[in-house]
């Protein structure tokens, strides 16, 4: 058995994997104070149900999976340990500089962004690398032992270390990270070469600072999870996904933590695309996750995940940059708990806030008087109030048109039910420009792309995003409402190494660059031989980070084989970047050398045959459909209501109707129809 915990904003989810049987998805509310906390309660909640002691429900588990936003959040509120930079003499302003600061660099109304770390907490060493590894400047070991005291008599939890070109000879860096060792073992550290070896020197700065600056709550975090999980008679292996959407044991996230920001989200375009490459011919995929809290949208293009170093903390530009490869997910303030209000203007707004899962939406009945996605679509006829999480919630639809009046109708002069509409079209419209983002702007028609709509929000607009974008199919799996939690399940053990080493096809050096890969290539094989011992199968894949010259940034292209035999196998790059360089900017200088500057590789290990979680749930009872008053295109409707596990394979369920099951609802407007595909998903045509 096989489980995977999704700790969101407002519901944790569970989801478990037994041999040859469907997956099963379990929700228990989150506890904000604490996140361990909640695994355990939703895991107590699956062996409840399912009539046995957590104990004997855990024993029989091999690997739990684990997603979070724990160190985003400490971010965002400005919780991390208190963090020192020390950097190269005469270089103590790499985080202020930075890129970027404003999206409009003429608005002096808004204040340049500080550091991450404060200045006050910079500290120089003398010391300079030249960029062909040379030493300019010898490294002062007087000067670093009086920083490392400064850094013991300012109290700081945690050091980042990023010194000039340490990603071409890291000794100076190596050197002051054993100091800390002799003279502040209490104190943990970040190397920036270790952890980030890319040339701009901001962002391996600042990966170096925020990686840092999670070392103690995550490692906490992790540490009293795993010790939770343990008491509670787990003895399986605790795995963390990775921003990238592969997995890591706990331990080697409590080393580099930066590997869990963004952890919970990356999870769901793992499984979009396994549900929409099983269900429909088409190789673009936009994966929406909306939950309690957020609406995640990422993009799968030709069959594959598309990566990205432009992941910002908070507000792009002006919030702090990872620097670091991950899933390209796309965030906004929209879900279901996502509140809506009315601006001194007299205009609707919804989200960013939102009523989390204390206290909640209105109609949950604990004291809110603020009107909720939630408690719109429950005004709307969508959600039965005596049958949410499968009847063990009730909802109370008069504190929900209350609340409605109060926040929305009140000040727009609308009853409830307007004002439920009203809410419902302003998130719709936000969540298609989240897709837009992802799809339109990267050169993606939406025509061309199925939406696999997951999140137990999903339901109540997807056909209404679809019909926005012209998407000919919603894809919306068996697992909708725990899409995040699914792909952990579903992914791989991953690990990636990179070594900056910069040539051109014009001066290529093959000895050199041969050595490079073959660094590589052996890091990779003692992954697979270590933590990915075991594996099912396994795979490595070498990629370059090039770009034409003059270019400031690079585009990833894969590396065909695992040595350069002769300019041949050159030619080949050059070939395969113009290539790359077409599909994302749509032309491309045939005629011009290519550039080299990072040499990576990523080494998986499958842990789960894909095939086993495409197991159909059946219902062998027939529920009878029944007729319900739905609110749509400005009237009330008579809507059928069907159980979702009792529709079969290949029968057909016109609109309007309302597609119900334990976890969600699904809103099937006039003019669409729902199939249920092959592997038990729902498959809309709007």
């Amino acid at each position: 058995m096989r489980l995977s915990i999704d700790i969101g904003g407002t519901f944790t989810d569970l989801v478990v994997e037994s041999d040859g049987s469907p997956f099963e998805l379990f929700k228990s509310p989150t506890v904000p104070e604490d996140p361990a906390a909640s695994a355990v309660a939703v895991l107590e909640l699956a062996a409840r149900e399912r009539g046995t002691a957590l104990s004997e429900f855990l024993e029989d588990a091999d690997v739990l999976v684990h997603g979070t936003t724990r160190g985003l959040n400490a971010i965002l509120t400005g919780k991390q340990a208190r963090t020192a930079l020390v950097t190269t003499r005469g270089h103590p302003d790499i985080l202020v500089f930075r890129e970027g600061g404003r999206r409009n660099p003429f608005d002096n109304t808004r204040r340049y962004p500080a550091p991450y770390v404060p200045r006050r907490l910079t500290y120089e060493v003398t010391e300079r690398v030249a960029a062909d590894g040379r030493v300019l400047v010898k490294y002062d070991e007087d000067d670093a032992m009086r920083v490392v005291d400064q850094l013991g008599a300012a109290d700081v939890e945690t050091v980042a270390v990023c010194f000039l070109w340490s990603i071409v000879n890291p000794a100076h860096e190596e050197r002051f990270g054993r100091l800390l060792d002799e003279r502040l073992p209490q104190v943990q550290y970040t190397l920036s070469h270790r952890l980030n070896p890319t040339v701009r020197e901001y962002r391996r700065a600042s990966s170096a600072a925020i990686d840092a600056s999670l070392k103690p709550l995550i490692s906490d975090y992790l540490t009293q999870l795993g010790r939770r999980l343990r008491d509670a008679g787990f003895k399986g292996r605790p795995l963390m996904v990775t921003a990238g959407g592969g997995l890591l044991d706990f331990d080697d996230v409590i080393q580099a933590p930066i590997h869990s920001l963004g952890s919970g989200p990356a999870m769901a375009p793992v499984a979009g695309r396994h549900y929409s490459l099983a269900e429909t011919s088409l190789e673009n995929a936009i994966v929406a996750d909306a939950g309690g809290t957020s609406y995640d949208v990422s993009l799968v293009r030709k069959g594959r995940i598309p990566w990205t170093r432009e992941t910002w903390l908070g507000e792009e530009f002006a919030g702090h940059i990872t620097g670091f490869p991950s899933i390209d997910v796309r965030s906004i303030g929209a879900g279901g708990g996502s509140i809506g209000w009315v601006d001194l203007g007299g205009l609707l707004h919804v989200g960013p806030d939102s009523a989390g899962a204390d206290p909640g939406p209105a109609c949950y009945g604990r004291g809110s008087m603020r009107p909720t996605v939630t408690d719109a679509c429950l005004v709307l006829g969508y959600l039965d109030p005596a049958f949410f999480l499968g009847g063990r919630m009730a909802l109370d639809k008069y504190a929900a048109e209350k609340a409605l009046i109060a926040g929305v109708g009140g000040p727009l002069g609308l009853d409830a039910t307007r004002a439920a509409e009203a809410i419902l079209q302003v998130v719709t419209e936000n969540m298609a420009g989240a897709v837009e983002e992802v799809s339109v702007r990267q050169g993606v028609d939406p025509a061309t792309a199925a939406l696999v709509a997951g999140g137990g929000s999903s339901g109540f607009n997807c056909a209404a995003i679809a019909r926005r974008l012209g998407c000919p199919v919603v894809v919306l799996p068996e697992i909708a409402a725990g899409l995040s939690a699914a792909g952990g399940l579903l992914a791989d053990l991953t690990s990636e190494v990179r070594e900056t080493f910069p040539t051109t096809t014009t001066a290529f050096d093959l000895v050199a660059v041969n050595q490079v890969l073959g660094r590589l290539l052996a890091r990779c094989r003692e992954f697979l031989a270590g933590p990915a011992a075991g594996a099912l199968s396994s795979e490595t894949e070498l990629f370059a980070e090039a770009r034409y010259p003059d270019q400031v940034w690079e585009l990833e292209v894969p590396v065909r084989q695992e040595a350069f035999r002769g300019a041949a196998d050159v030619d080949a790059l050059r070939r395969d970047f113009h290539a790359a360089h077409r599909d994302a900017f749509a032309v491309a200088d045939e005629a011009s050398a290519v550039e080299i500057i990072t040499w990576g590789a990523r080494a998986r290990g499958r842990i789960k045959d894909p095939e086993r979680s495409l197991v159909v749930r059946t219902s062998e009872k027939s529920v009878a459909p029944i007729r319900r008053q739905v609110f749509a295109n400005g009237a009330w409707v008579d809507a059928e209501v069907c159980n979702r596990e009792a529709i079969p394979a290949g029968a057909r369920v016109d609109g309007p109707a309302i597609i119900e099951s334990p976890s969600t609802t699904v809103v099937v407007p006039a003019g669409a129809s729902v199939e249920r595909g092959a592997f038990g998903s729902l498959l809309m045509k709007v």
